[in-house]
Formats: structure tokens, C-alpha cells, sequence
């Protein structure tokens, strides 16, 4: 039976590995466009071979409308303070009042008619003084700014909202295995499917790379290519020199790498590829 592991480079990208602890672009493809999972499940409770749920509202884009009410209120916030601040310091007036009132009446005479009027007229006699202080310190705002731990307390539930969005993608990797002892008929199924997907993706991958190399051989190379192509075969140890990768996949070169050995070729291959 042919083998398919190793897989391959541009195969790796297409399947998520469980004991993998950093998201993988399978998994951050069905986060933002909101598909479940791997596969789907069809009406009669068994998995399906790739066929996907119904969609799910994208997590991550449910956070936005938080995300934009909490900067507004907190906008808000700070602009109401700010303005009741400066309502608070340059608004404040205070009135002083001061007056003086002095009277005396002043009666004449050594007479018994002066003297009376001198003891009855002189009660009236009054002094006294008014100083009055006051300003609208009672009536002006007093507010109070929301503190750093506030701000924090307040933004926590919304980046804890978020995480659990990022974080679901490592629950989630265990619905294939549920399915798998759930459906051990389907799952060898699925399975056999995937192999042989896998077996006919190869063979196409492998013959559309053999035209692509042959068409890029028969292209006539540039000065420059020419002229290191005809150093490296006239002088091999010049080839250690050269930043030289795997034509097919692009993986930098390395002493175990093969090197086509036809005639006036010298393509790089590695050791999968080749």
C-alpha cells in the first residue's frame, strides 16, 4: 500500500492536529467565516464526509458591537466628567456684603424737657455692623473620574469574551474523536475517503509540478543565471555558496538534498519530493 506520511508541505496547511497548541489556519478559517468544524452532521445524527453545518454567528464578530458600546460609554464618560470638571473649577463665584449703620440722636440742653427727651429719645440710639460671605459652592458639580481598576474591572468581561472565543477552537478538536467511537463505521469510512482524496491530490500535485518544472526548463534563462549555472558546474564547491532551496517545495537546501543528476540539469530536490 503507498504510504502518504510524511505529508507534505502544502498538505500540513489543510489539517488540523490535535496535540498542536497553537491555532492553525483551518481553525481560523471557520472562526471568522463561522462554519463548524471539520465536518458536518447530517439529519440522521452521523458525521459526514465534509459537509458543513448550518453556520453559526461569527463569534468574534458578536464582540464588535461590545467592543464599540463599551468605548462609547467610556467616551462618554470622560466627556461628561471633563465638562462637570470644568463647570466645577470655573464656575465658582462668591459674594462678600458689607455695610455699617450707625445712628445717634444727640439732645441739647440742661432743661427737665432736654433731660427727658434725652433718656427717652436716646434708646434709640443704635450701631451695628453686617459682613455677609457666601458663593455657589454648594451648588456646583463634584465629580468623580472612574479609576484605573474600574476601567479594568469593566473591559475584563468583554477580553475574557474574546479569549473564550479563541479558546473554543481547542474543545472543539475533540468532536472528531466523540464521533469516531460514537461511529466506528463511519469513521473507517471517512478515513478511506481521506486516503484516497489524499492518494489522487498527490498525483495530480506531482504531475501538475513535472509540467511546471519542464516548462520553466525549456524557458531561456537571464544572463546573470546563466553565467552562475556555468561557474557552479565548471567550480562544485562554488554550489556551497549558493542559497539553493527544493524546486518543488521551496524548503532551504540542505546536505541531504538531492540534486537531479541528468545531464546539464542540477535542480534541488528534497529527500520527500524527490
Amino acid at each position: 500500500k503507498r504510504t502518504l506520511l510524511p505529508l507534505l508541505r502544502n498538505e500540513t496547511s489543510a489539517f488540523i492536529f490535535p496535540c498542536h497548541p497553537a491555532l492553525q489556519r483551518p481553525e481560523l478559517k471557520h472562526m471568522v467565516r463561522g462554519w463548524a468544524g471539520l465536518g458536518g452532521v447530517r439529519a440522521g445524527g452521523a458525521p459526514g464526509c465534509d459537509t458543513p453545518c448550518s453556520p453559526q454567528v461569527m463569534e468574534l464578530l458578536r464582540c464588535i458591537p461590545l467592543l464599540l458600546f463599551l468605548i462609547f460609554v467610556c467616551g462618554l464618560d470622560h466627556f461628561i466628567f471633563s465638562v462637570l470638571s470644568v463647570i466645577q473649577n470655573h464656575s465658582f463665584v462668591q459674594y462678600s456684603y458689607q455695610t455699617s449703620h450707625h445712628m445717634s440722636v444727640t439732645v441739647m440742653g440742661t432743661s427737665l424737657m432736654a433731660q427727658l427727651l434725652r433718656s427717652t429719645i436716646g434708646a434709640l440710639n443704635t450701631s451695628f455692623d453686617t459682613q455677609v460671605e457666601t458663593s455657589n459652592l454648594v451648588c456646583l458639580p463634584k465629580p468623580h473620574g472612574m479609576t484605573r481598576e474600574q476601567y479594568l474591572n469593566t473591559c475584563l468581561p468583554l477580553a475574557a469574551l474574546a479569549l473564550l472565543c479563541l479558546a473554543q477552537v481547542y474543545p472543539f478538536r475533540l468532536r472528531r474523536a466523540i464521533a469516531a467511537f460514537c461511529f466506528p463505521k463511519r469513521e473507517k469510512t471517512r478515513v478511506l475517503f481521506l486516503y484516497n482524496k489524499l492518494l489522487r491530490q498527490r498525483k495530480n500535485f506531482f504531475q501538475l509540478q513535472r509540467r511546471r518544472i519542464a516548462r520553466r526548463a525549456r524557458q531561456p534563462q537571464g544572463l546573470g543565471t546563466s553565467l552562475l549555472e556555468w561557474c557552479s558546474q565548471h567550480w562544485p564547491w562554488l554550489r556551497r555558496c549558493q542559497r539553493r532551496s527544493c524546486t518543488l517545495c521551496g524548503t532551504p537546501g540542505t546536505p541531504w538534498h538531492q540534486v537531479c543528476p541528468a545531464p546539464g540539469c542540477g535542480a534541488l530536490y528534497c529527500d520527500r519530493c524527490w
